[in-house]
């Protein structure tokens, strides 16, 4: 990074040049950009405050009427169809970036986890690597849900955290974190594919109310509130809390209403790529501390 100013008025300064450069979150760069984006678009100035209030009564209106319909009434296959459907034609290619990206780094902290805490490997999750959207159409955004689930599930009842001593950095295993960047095929980036990330999250969560059983719906959300359970294991692995302070969902043990769900979605993404650009960090900071392998002439 350049040590030259960038030159801007003092009297009125760009909040959002401010974010840009500020250091203080350890997020992958081209990530934090596309977010920032997204944040400062015209959709989400002008969009969001219209659909937020509108989404949060239809969650009202499709819980009231999951008092009276049954629970057969679901259909995951059309929810991810029509989320698909709307990603592809309405959503900006930096929100489709985000999302799938989304999905591989949060496969990749589960390994990390898995591999630093015991011997034994998970079964029961489902990696996701999506690489282009279309690969989203495979139930991808229940699995995630259900993997974090069944991930906690297993881990605890293989092994005991408290029998799980803090490592050395050189003793951390980085292995299925990635080195290089994740590359997407096909992002569409049409005249409209204007929606930012979260208004379209606003948009799509009243539809995992309506085609999901109302168990997924809640499970759903309050998968949210996982990040601090996750960050807490990585803690253990390094003995070392201070990421802890950049989570911002706090723990499920106290459930938020479903009604703020698309919110705190937002605040998961942006705890997920705090935590991977955490482990991405020390991961460098384990390579640089290595000793250099003797040339096969010396």
């Amino acid at each position: 990074m350049s040590n030259q100013p960038i030159p801007t008025d003092p009297r009125d300064p760009d909040p959002w040049l401010a974010l840009e450069l500020d250091q203080s979150l350890p997020m992958d760069k081209e990530a934090k950009s596309a977010l920032l984006r997204g944040q400062r678009s015209w959709s989400r100035r002008l969009l969001l405050p219209l659909v937020r209030p509108i989404a949060r009564l239809s969650i009202i209106l499709v819980q009231l009427l999951r008092l009276v319909l049954p629970e057969k009434l679901q259909s995951p296959w059309l929810l991810h169809r029509t989320i698909y459907w709307g990603l592809k034609y309405f959503v900006s290619a930096d929100a489709n970036r985000l999302i799938l990206r989304h999905f591989n780094i949060g496969t990749e902290i589960l390994c990390f986890i898995a591999d630093n805490t015991g011997p034994t490997a998970i079964s029961t999750t489902t990696p996701l690597r999506p690489r282009k959207l279309e690969d989203l159409l495979e139930n991808t955004f229940l699995i995630h849900d259900l993997n974090i689930f069944n991930f906690i599930i297993e881990l605890n009842s293989k092994v005991s955290l408290d029998d799980v001593p803090p490592k050395a950095l050189q003793e951390i295993d980085f292995g299925r974190i990635s080195d290089t960047r994740f590359e997407f095929e096909g992002i569409p980036d049409k005249w409209h594919n204007v929606l930012d990330l979260q208004t379209a999250i606003e948009i799509y969560t009243p539809l995992y109310a309506l085609l999901l059983s109302d168990r997924d719906f809640w499970r759903a959300s309050n998968s949210l509130q996982l990040d601090e359970t996750i960050a807490i294991y990585v803690a253990r692995i390094f003995g070392d809390s201070l990421h802890l302070s950049l989570v911002h969902n706090g723990h499920p043990t106290v459930p938020f209403s479903t009604l703020e769900a698309g919110f705190r979605l937002m605040l998961h993404g942006l705890d997920a790529e705090c935590l991977y650009g955490y482990l991405k960090a020390r991961k460098a900071e384990q390579q640089d501390a290595a000793p250099a392998r003797p040339q096969p002439n010396e």
